[in-house]
């Protein structure tokens, strides 16, 4: 057979002449053909989807099949990417493999077996080279996945997948692989069917005709609950099989430690399943009151509060059934003291109170640790519970007494990070190279201020030395960016729009950009052109497309601008120094370095700027003048500045900034200072990359308001339409240096609402940050959250955890200074009366319970407005319980 006729067959798409030509091939005619059909499959990688490569890819991939003559490469084969989308039909494949020994076609089933699902081998491909190797069925994911989708597939044809099911030779294997196999439960054909093609229906009644060993299936369905890890729908598939296997006394009383297990680990409905089961051999006296502490211990833990609620309901029924367990029990019961919720804990207090006195008629020695031993632990665990409840658990123990007063609250806030020097620029080429290297392939360069502006000293200062070197020494770097190969004309229309930070500095020295796009910039932009971010971003850019273009027309041998400090600041007199070193050099200052210069010299020393002042003056230069004159200009530390609404949200207004519109400063710096309006800048906003926003504060350090005050608009937009936003920014933001205002408060306030946890821990992070600096106002983050929330802007659920975290950490004293003021904007509308009265918002009794534990913990006292109305309502409702709970505090607790 020649290979020449085989390569027609497979050009052609011709099966039947293939499967005719490599019937009987030798090993050695096999391996003569593999060069010319890999030369074919090379040629069709080239156009998969054209017509040529649709026609031949079955018969290419049939006969590849064929010709290869080792397992693993026969398995490389058949799941070749671009063969799995034009597959051989299985019974092809099957006859031109039939003939290799059993052993052979054993190993590539094998193989085949463990590809991945996404590789795409047909089942019926292997289970019909299991039938002809005579080997066992595989048990891997993708035979199993397969083998599912067949019985689904075969019952259109066949009859159901319960039959289909019951003729199935390997039933028993493959049954038992299911519960290995990860989100086989999750699968639509497990989910969705019904009747007879209901798979739970199906294996129950085989294991009810015997075809399936019941104890095998039902310690699968436990074994595979007790892994965990699944989906819901997962979980919720074995957990109704385990239903509706429906176990017997006897299976469910050999399996109480699996039981306990899935109590104290499992998702809540399957431990509500356990926990069932268990209850019910504890009231039939089958479970032991050692036992059933035991697993009272584990649910009590739990944050569910229906499971906790259902534990501590089955406890009082053991209690009034057998008083003599109040030894072992109670105590148990007394752990619920410390739930997170005021109901749970009021629920085990009365229960302690209503069985306690059954302590008194046992000694030490019924069981447990002793009636006294007993009393001990529940005094013990009395300390968690709040205030009013403590002090009606320990007078009902006979503790009340001065011993038992609370320990003052100590307010636990962040240890701060102060501001560090820059280090130098790099001394070597080759060291810029791989900070600049490093910097852009992980993007850091946007949220490392003092990185950021090192490495761009660095490359200025060393292409005014030798520029030739610095070009070699980023060869690498530049081999690595996406403008290294591509036409001049795109790189240039792409960084004329934006710079991209370090990125258009390293490509103009590698004359990957011309001199005209980094010289042109934001030139050409209208003058009222720009949304809300461009004062800054123009700002920022300005002076990074004039050091791209002087540091190949004009290089000068430092920046001015570079800050002192990791905060962006730079000191007044090292400016005078720089200064004094450019009139040495008879170096031209950049209009936009000078002018960032300008709005980075720290002003909160009034002594150091004068003496600058002065010795700015005396160098007798332009900018020696600007700068002296800039040191005495008087620079409010605040813009003027008022609240306004826009649509839903709450944002802020800034007057215009006079210092910053001044002949001080070039075009794109002057609109920093123009007025910010809630209803104007509406143009096309390109600022979608956050981290933009790191940068924005090094461009006016001292100031976070300029700054807060332009990225409001998208925090809230974040919150209210729960899109992802940069809310990690927030910490940084609360960092920076300066007087935090209203606009960095409700900032703070819509992170605390965000959607996402991790974007409401940035936001705690920041609140905590401005608390441990001294900068939290709390007053005004307190009205800002509850006009978000009583708007709708943003939920109370979100809040009360947040909030809640932020008390975790110690800092109860500061949560509660939010809270008292937030919670008023709520309890409000609330505690109207008749008509006007409204239903609560969903999660504010979590928040009033918040409220509750901070009052507490920190020991606040006084009154709080609605909040006596609110209790006033009555009801057992979470929030009338919690409200409740707080006025209690308020007006008889202290700190715990």
């Amino acid at each position: 057979m020649s290979a020449e006729a085989l390569i027609t067959a497979v050009r052609s798409g011709n099966l039947r002449d293939l499967v005719a030509l490599v019937d009987g091939m030798t090993d050695a005619e096999r391996r003569a053909c593999m060069p010319a059909l890999t030369q074919v499959r090379k040629e069709l990688r080239a156009e998969p989807w054209g017509p040529r490569a649709q026609r031949a890819y079955p018969a290419l991939h049939a006969a590849g099949a064929a010709c290869q003559t080792g397992a693993a490469a026969v398995a490389a084969w058949l799941t070749g990417s671009e063969l799995r989308w034009t597959q051989a039909p299985a019974a092809v494949l099957i006859d031109v493999l039939g003939d290799r020994d059993p052993d052979w076609l054993a190993d590539v089933v094998r193989r085949l077996a463990e590809r991945p699902p996404s590789a795409d081998v047909s089942y019926e491909l292997m289970a019909g080279l299991v039938q002809l190797a005579g080997c066992p069925v595989p048990t891997s994911e993708t035979y199993v996945r397969g083998w599912m989708d067949h019985i689904g597939r075969k019952r259109w044809k066949d009859g159901t997948a319960l039959g289909n099911l019951r003729k199935d030779p390997h039933l028993a294997q493959l049954v038992a692989a299911l519960f290995e196999t990860e989100e086989i439960g999750a699968r639509s054909d497990w989910r969705y069917g019904d009747g007879l093609n209901d798979w739970t229906h199906a294996l129950v009644q085989l294991t009810s005709e015997g075809l399936l060993d019941r104890k095998s299936v039902v310690d699968g369905c436990v074994a595979r609950l007790l892994r965990g890890g699944g989906s819901t729908a997962d979980n919720k598939v074995f957990l109704g099989l385990l239903t509706a296997l429906d176990l017997t006394r006897d299976e469910q009383r050999e399996r109480i430690a699996d039981w306990t297990a899935l109590c104290s680990d499992a998702p809540s409905t399957v431990a509500a399943h356990a926990q069932s089961v268990l209850a019910g051999l504890a009231l039939d006296g089958e479970l032991g009151s050692r036992r059933l502490a035991d697993l009272s211990g584990a649910v009590l833990f739990r944050t569910e509060k229906k499971l906790v609620r259902a534990q501590l309901v089955l406890l009082a029924r053991a209690l009034k059934r057998d008083p003599s367990t109040a030894t072992v029990l109670l105590p148990v019961v007394a752990q619920a003291f410390g739930h997170e919720d005021t109901d749970v804990r009021e629920r085990a207090l009365k229960l302690v109170e209503r069985h306690l006195g059954d302590l008194d008629g046992l000694s030490d020695r019924d069981g447990g640790s002793g009636a006294s031993g007993a009393r001990e632990e529940i005094a013990d665990a009395a300390v968690q519970l709040s205030p009013g409840l403590r002090a009606r658990a320990l007078r009902l123990l006979g503790r009340d007494g001065p011993e038992d007063a609370p320990d003052v609250h100590e307010e636990m806030l962040p240890p701060l990070s102060p501001p560090t020097r820059l280090a130098l620029a790099p001394e070597t080429v080759a060291e810029l190279a791989e900070e600049v290297g490093a910097l852009l392939a992980s993007d850091s360069e946007a949220g490392d201020i003092g990185a950021f502006e090192r490495a761009l000293d660095g490359l200025v200062r060393h292409a005014h030395r030798d520029r030739d070197a610095l070009v070699e020494a980023l060869g690498p770097v530049k081999e690595r960016r996406w403008w290294a190969d591509m036409d001049p004309e795109p790189v240039d229309r792409h960084f004329r729009r934006d710079p991209h930070g370090l990125d258009i500095v390293v490509a103009t020295l590698c004359e990957q950009v011309s001199t005209a796009t980094s010289h042109q910039g934001r030139g050409g932009a209208a003058e009222g052109a720009g949304c809300v971010h461009s004062g800054l971003a123009w700002a920022f850019d300005a002076r990074l497309w004039e050091v791209a273009n002087r540091i190949r027309t004009e290089p000068p041998p430092f920046l001015l601008a570079t800050p002192t400090w990791s905060t962006g600041s730079l000191e007044p007199d090292e400016l005078v120094t720089r200064l004094e070193a450019y009139r040495r050099l008879d170096a031209r200052p950049g209009e936009a370095d000078f002018a960032q210069a300008l709005l980075r010299v720290r002003r909160d020393d009034p002594e150091a700027l004068a003496a600058a002042a002065v010795a700015a003056e005396e160098l007798g230069t332009r900018e020696g003048d600007r700068l002296s004159e800039w040191l005495l200009t008087e620079v409010p530390s605040q813009p003027v500045r008022r609240s306004r609404t826009a649509g839903p949200r709450v944002l802020v207004e800034f007057g215009e900034l006079p210092e910053l519109q001044s002949e001080f400063f070039p075009p794109e710096f002057r609109r920093l200072g123009r007025p910010l309006s809630v209803y104007r800048s509406r143009w096309y906003c390109p600022h979608w990359d956050h981290g933009e926003w790191w940068q924005w504060l090094a461009v006016v350090p001292g100031r976070p308001e300029l700054v807060a005050g332009r990225v409001l608009r998208d925090l809230s937009q974040g919150a209210i339409e729960d899109t992802r936003t940069g809310f990690s920014f927030l910490p940084v933001l609360a960092e920076a240096e300066g007087e935090a205002g209203p606009a960095v408060h409700l900032c703070v306030a819509y992170g605390l609402g965000a959607r996402r946890p991790e974007d409401r821990l940035a936001a705690v992070d920041a609140l905590l940050v401005l608390a441990a600096r001294g900068q939290l106002d709390a007053e005004q983050l307190g009205t800002d959250v509850g006009k978000l929330a009583a708007s709708g802007c943003v939920k109370p659920l979100r809040l009360a955890d947040a909030i809640r975290t932020a008390a975790a950490t110690g800092a109860y004293g500061t949560a509660w200074s939010v809270l008292r003021v937030t919670l008023p904007h709520l309890l409000a509308e609330f505690a109207g009366e008749g008509p006007s009265a409204k239903q609560p918002a969903r999660g504010l009794g979590d928040l009033v319970a918040v409220a509750a534990e901070c009052a507490e913990r920190s020991g606040a006292h006084g009154e709080m407005p609605y909040l006596a109305q609110t209790v006033g309502r009555g009801g057992s409702s979470r929030l009338v319980t919690e409200a409740r709970r707080l006025r209690v505090a308020l007006t008889e607790g202290a700190a715990v």
